[in-house]
């Protein structure tokens, strides 16, 4: 089973390798944006929602998708469907 977490692009790191830190649950690392690089280049994804498995971003998320995803890892780490009791 491979799982995957979001994370928000909170700054571009090296943009020739196509590299930023993200940030999911106050944790920061580096990941690898090749994979979800647009049109707009790399640093259109600023600020952006990526979806992260072992150090690379697999695909862009909105905010909404983000935030449905962390609700899920909470419930998860809770061990209680729906949030604390």
């Amino acid at each position: 089973m491979c799982l995957a977490v979001p994370a928000r692009v909170v700054r571009i790191s090296d943009a020739g390798r196509h590299l930023a830190v993200v940030e999911s649950g106050g944790v920061q690392r580096e990941v690898d944006l090749s994979c979800v690089l647009g049109e707009g280049g790399i640093l259109a994804l600023q600020d952006a929602w990526v979806l992260v498995h072992v150090g690379v971003a697999l695909a862009v998320l909105s905010e909404q998708e983000a935030a449905a995803s962390l609700a899920l890892w909470a419930e998860l780490a809770d061990g209680e469907p729906g949030g604390s009791p």
